[in-house]
């Protein structure tokens, strides 16, 4: 008893190591708080700054030891070192991966290091060791830590309380977005893709102005979609559409491949970009593997003629039989040149994940800036109200200099001295320091003048500070101005082109309803463009690069169309194929364009001959159809509003004849078909019977062999008549002018040629107050108003409409809407008749 009695006092008040609990709860809590610790301090990105705690850390550590973008590169070892030392102390390798990644011209769309050695590649070869490289702070890091040190964000203590860090940076720019972020958490990931710095800051300012603006809306008006480092395109934006209004989705991401026929008759695929993360290295290995088991057959050799300077190219060789496009369809389908990038925006918004959609990322960042802003604006007041208070007490000095000095010199100490300049001029002690520290070149009367000024400048910095402060929405336009200017100096173009052609029709509404010109060149390309893209110019001027061809390849079509239309495509061999006007890829004025064959199921020699626009399929209008010998019918629109992808048979032929054009009538207009010859007849739609979709047709206009026609319109198209020659000169006429002649007759003269003049290549029926765009067989494109043309007799020469070189011709002409000219001097020339 007495031994337990010892050992109860020797116990008493210590507390036992071990207490009973519940596992479950146990291991519950412990695993959540792990949890959360990953995520919020390790995996996923901020909303504010877009940074993990580990790339913020980086990007904080270098700009405090001075490694900025003036600086020379400086060891990555050392900077590792630092991070670690500091801020990081979670390992060499996680610092140098993460910073590795943030110099990756393929990774982040604006690297935001400076890397100076090998940092990896697109083969997925890593970096050098941290004691061979070199970095540096990127250029647009500074905006990263722009007004750090203004009390713009909090700070916190470090890891062992030696040192301060940011709890996150001012981030002048919209960094989540604009370079992404990926991550895997506990049961969470956050998959964010980068985007256009413009048109990221353009989302900001577009929420600034409509806070109830739809994620719709800033696809329309800002934020087109993801643009990738890499290039490639995106298919469609439904994918875009749905991540963008819900934070999840998503996109089909494809790589940019071309196909080119070789002079020994075979073709080759060479691909230039590749889809975003894809590596390299294993997608030519598996391109290999999948051409040596016949996977995909028609490829003979792959070869990755890459290199860090002239960028990716990847070049498949065909086999003699292969179809190329059916080949590229296949490594679509059959490789990563074609994959899905899941958007998964997830982020730690006030300490938590959270999921968010397009317009919650751009919201949450505007309240971030106009906090920063704010912070700011109150720092530097207070700093300003600091200033002007010693000015006060400086300019009552000097003013009062000689009381002063004999104040100072009366003093046994600086002690007294204070004191009796605070009770005799009424200072605070700020001033008195201030004054006392004032040397003796600051009593010159000059200097006197400078403090007077320096007070003004200082009292109008109040002034707008206070301005700034008064409202929120004056904070906001300071965060718009400062974005705006970031845009200015930054923005570049975008890298990735979203493909419209993929898109679901029941996602139209992504597309903006708007005019545009499609051009089909005659190896196939096809593209659409504004009808705004090239300036009006003067009759006789040397027009614009119109479309970048191969050699040999002419662009020979272009037909007015809209976004939200059908348009329906004609060939060679009498079928017609339809699409939607907006999934004919955009181009820019200088691009290619897409080959026709990857929209439509066209045989190995089909050919698209004409293009039109329907948006109502009624069964009073009708279809002209004319081919090259002159043979026309009509068929009611109604048996065209059924069209299958494979495409549905127009009209059938006499062997050795093809399609040249269609048009869309009325049942009543008057029929216009020229031939090369210059002859033109003129004859009632009537004339020939309403047939069905698969008759032959009728003679239209009576040709020799060796001639051909080039034109149909009809009176529904204006009242003038328009032709264009292949050397380039034209005239128009008054359509009344032309008498009536019976179906199949010769013609009559529509223009007096010559060798000179070339052959009639083209009649159009206008009235006159359209633009006429013309293009040439080397690409060259003008745009004149038809006004400037001449209206002459049907016989009389016409006039040179475009400056011609010997070895080009007209291959293309094109009415559309006028565009009021703009003043370019450079562009318009001296007009010239002949």
């Amino acid at each position: 008893m007495e031994e337990i009695k010892n050992e109860s006092v020797i116990t008493e008040g210590i507390a036992s190591g071990l207490e009973d609990c519940d596992i479950n709860d146990n291991v519950k809590g412990g695993f959540l708080d792990y949890a959360m610790s990953v995520i919020v301090a390790r995996a996923l990105p901020d909303v504010r700054d877009g940074f993990k705690p580990v790339h913020r850390r980086i990007i904080y550590a270098m700009s405090e030891s001075g490694y900025t973008p003036e600086k020379p590169h400086v060891k990555s070892a050392k900077i590792v070192g630092d991070v670690m030392g500091k801020y990081h102390p979670h390992g060499d390798t996680a610092i140098y991966d993460s910073l590795v990644r943030m110099a990756q011209p393929f990774s982040m769309r604006y690297p935001l290091i400076d890397g100076h050695g090998n940092f990896g590649n697109l083969d997925g070869d890593g970096a050098a060791a941290m004691r061979y490289t070199e970095a540096r702070l990127g250029k647009l890091s500074n905006y990263l830590v722009k007004d750090l040190k203004e009390n713009t964000v909090d700070f916190i203590d470090n890891y062992d309380g030696s040192e301060q860090e940011p709890t996150v940076l001012p981030s002048r720019f919209p960094n989540l977005l604009v370079n992404g972020s990926s991550g895997i958490a506990v049961g969470m990931a956050t998959n964010i893709p980068p985007h256009n710095l413009g048109e990221v800051i353009d989302g900001v300012i577009a929420v600034a102005r409509n806070p109830e603006i739809t994620p719709l809306e800033i696809m329309n008006e800002a934020i087109k979609g993801p643009d990738f480092p890499t290039g490639g395109y995106i298919l469609g934006r439904s994918g875009v559409k749905k991540a963008y209004e819900t934070g999840s989705g998503s996109i089909v991401c494809r790589g940019h491949a071309e196909i080119f026929e070789k002079s020994n008759g075979r073709s080759e695929i060479i691909i230039t970009q590749i889809p975003y993360s894809v590596n390299k290295a294993s997608l030519v290995s598996k391109i290999g593997s999948a051409a040596d088991e016949k996977i995909i057959p028609g490829i003979s050799r792959v070869d990755d003629e890459s290199s860090d300077k002239t960028g990716i190219r990847i070049v498949i060789e065909l086999t003699k039989d292969a179809v190329p496009e059916v080949v590229l369809n296949n490594l679509y389908k059959q490789t990563q040149l074609q994959t899905n990038f899941n958007v998964q925006s997830i982020a730690i918004v006030d300490g938590a994940p959270k999921l968010l959609n397009i317009v919650d990322l751009l919201k949450k960042y505007l309240d971030f800036q106009i906090e920063v802003i704010e912070r700011r604006t109150q720092f530097r007041l207070k700093k300003a109200e600091a200033r002007a208070h010693i000015l006060d007490g400086l300019i009552l000095a000097s003013d009062n200099i000689d009381e002063v000095i004999s104040i100072i010199r009366a003093s046994s100490s600086d002690v007294e001295a204070e004191e009796k300049l605070m009770e005799r001029f009424g200072l605070s002690e700020e001033q008195v320091s201030a004054i006392l520290a004032m040397t003796l070149r600051k009593l010159v009367k000059m200097e006197k003048l400078n403090l007077e000024n320096e007070k003004i400048e200082v009292t109008n910095t109040i002034a707008k500070l206070n301005y700034i402060l008064e409202s929120k929405e004056n904070i906001q336009e300071v965060v718009i101005e400062e974005l705006t200017e970031i845009k200015n100096k930054v923005n570049d173009q975008r890298k990735t082109q979203i493909l419209d052609h993929e898109i679901d029709v029941n996602d139209e509404d992504l597309i903006a309803q708007e005019e545009t010109l499609i051009t089909l060149t005659n190896s196939g390309y096809i593209k659409r463009m504004p009808t705004d893209t090239f300036q009006v110019q003067n009759r006789g001027g040397r027009g614009l690069k119109g479309m970048s061809t191969n050699e040999d390849d002419d662009v020979y079509l272009m037909v007015k169309s809209h976004t939200h239309t059908d348009v329906l495509f004609f060939t060679n061999f009498g079928k017609v194929y339809r699409l939607r006007g907006h999934r004919i890829p955009e181009g820019t004025r200088t691009s290619k364009g897409i080959p026709v064959v990857n929209f439509l199921n066209l045989d190995e020699t089909e050919k698209v001959v004409s293009i039109i626009s329907l948006d109502e399929y009624n069964e009073n209008d009708y279809l002209f159809f004319t081919t090259d010998w002159g043979i026309c019918k009509r068929t009611s629109l109604k048996e065209f509003e059924s069209i299958r992808q494979d495409g549905k048979k127009a009209i059938t032929f006499k062997d050795g004849d093809h399609l040249l054009n269609v048009k869309k009538t009325d049942g009543n207009a008057l029929i216009a078909i020229a031939a090369d010859t210059g002859k033109m007849v003129k004859f009632e739609e009537h004339n020939v019977r309403a047939m069905g979709r698969t008759a032959t047709g009728v003679t239209g206009i009576n040709l020799e062999k060796q001639h051909h026609a080039v034109s149909v319109a009809t009176s529904n198209e204006g009242d003038k008549v328009l032709v264009i020659t292949s050397k380039g000169y034209g005239k128009m006429s008054h359509l009344e002018d032309y008498r009536l002649t019976s179906r199949g007759s010769k013609g009559v003269i529509t223009l007096s040629l010559n060798e000179k003049k070339g052959n009639l290549v083209a009649m159009k029926i206008v009235n006159g107050d359209e633009d006429l765009v013309v293009i040439t067989k080397s690409g060259i494109l003008i745009r004149i108003p038809l006004e400037q043309v001449k209206v002459a007799g049907r016989a009389t020469q016409g006039v040179k409409i475009i400056n011609i070189k010997d070895d080009d011709e007209v291959s293309s002409v094109a009415v559309v809407p006028h565009e009021k000219s703009e003043n370019n001097e450079e562009l318009n020339q001296k007009e010239s008749e002949e």
